[in-house]
């Protein structure tokens, strides 16, 4: 199986413009010739409906480069600036494997919907959407309970209470291996799971893991499950990407497409 790496450049929440320029470099150094989708907007803090409404485009191109991916029979490797993509993406996930656990890598949640955020910020409720929390206009068809969400350590007092309706429990990351194992999984990573000493983030949140500890995990994973894809966001430190690359290396097939 071929890995095909696409590089996700248009906005959708996006806060920084680190991020799209930190998926490019990834994209690079990854793949020889990624294939690069958009052009990132100029980053700003807007209201999560606005970002709906104006990232649809790129939310729909994300859902559309998985969709094509998974229907060549190739590995796909998704890189953009912001979670938000997994708006787009796990629908799709959920239509074409409807058997596949999500591993969801983050130092939040994202299980925020528009009658709990605080912030009004769209990346933080884009697994919410999914698992069918609140219709964004993109489907959902996540079973919370297929979801394994590691380390979640920074959630919001309503957040944790939308989790515990939905079923949907945080567990350390020692224990991601173990609760996907024998499973075809689908690998989420927020790189803003490593702690902010590995590397600057938008919303950092201290005590998370570092680079090594990461690469453990993912190759603990890929021993323990069957990985079919993976997507990165909050690659916000363009001159970590050869690094973040080797971290992630467990995960993937040799080839490139």
């Amino acid at each position: 199986m071929s890995r095909r790496v696409v590089v996700l450049r248009g906005r959708t929440s996006d806060r920084s413009a680190d991020g799209a320029r930190g998926a490019l470099a990834l994209g690079e150094a990854l793949s020889g010739a990624p294939l690069v989708v958009g052009e990132p907007g100029a980053p700003h803090e807007a209201p999560w409906s606005h970002d709906l409404r104006d990232g649809a485009g790129a939310i729909a191109a994300a859902a559309e480069a998985l969709a094509d991916a998974l229907g060549a029979g190739d590995f796909p490797v998704l890189l953009a600036a912001d979670c938000t993509i997994a708006i787009g993406t796990l629908p799709v996930l959920a239509a074409r494997l409807p058997d596949v656990r999500v591993v969801w890598l983050d130092a939040h949640g994202d299980f925020n919907t528009p009658d709990t955020t605080a912030s009004g910020f769209l990346g933080g409720m884009c697994l919410s959407a999914p698992c069918g929390r609140w219709d964004s206009g993109f489907g959902a068809g996540i079973d919370p309970a297929a979801v394994v969400l590691s380390d979640g350590r920074e959630l919001d007092a309503p957040e944790r209470d939308e989790m515990a309706r939905a079923g949907l429990v945080a567990v350390p990351a020692a224990e991601v291996a173990r609760a996907a194992r024998g499973a075809r999984v689908y690998v989420h990573l927020d790189l803003d799971v490593l702690d902010p000493d590995e590397m600057p983030f938008t919303f950092p949140a201290h005590g998370g893991l570092s680079l090594d500890e990461l690469r453990h995990l993912l190759t603990d994973l890929a021993e323990c499950a069957e990985v079919v894809g993976v997507e990165v966001a909050s690659i916000a430190a363009p001159g970590s990407a050869a690094r973040v690359a080797a971290a992630l290396a467990p995960l993937l097939p040799p080839g490139v497409c």
